[in-house]
């Protein structure tokens, strides 16, 4: 079920989704045993991000905190293009879908 609040859906787990998230109309609902590996890769991406910050408090080298940055970066925008991947493939078996290319491709490319 979802709710619509100040003109944004709100799902049953309470979060917030702007209009790019939805497909044709509907809300991409993501199986979350479907979505372990991007995850994974978020939790990962959260401790680079808790050492890039340790590591400009304490003054580390520039090189060693824009490596780890990099890698952090990597592993979000790898997440997102798993999850957007997974929602297409989802939204394309459902044969009641009512998503169209455009709207896929502005999905996909919010990310570029």
């Amino acid at each position: 079920m979802q709710i619509i609040v100040d003109g944004l859906f709100e799902n049953p787990q309470g979060y917030r989704l702007d209009e790019m998230t939805t497909i044709g109309g509907t809300i991409v609902e993501l199986d979350v045993d479907t979505m372990k590996p991007a995850i994974n890769r978020l939790k990962r991406a959260q401790g680079q991000l808790n050492a890039v910050i340790r590591m400009l408090e304490e003054g580390s080298d520039c090189r060693t905190v824009v490596t780890q940055l990099s890698a952090a970066s990597k592993a979000i925008d790898r997440a997102g293009f798993s999850i957007i991947a997974t929602g297409l493939e989802q939204c394309l078996k459902n044969e009641d879908s009512t998503a169209d290319k455009a709207e896929m491709e502005k999905l996909f490319l919010s990310l570029a």
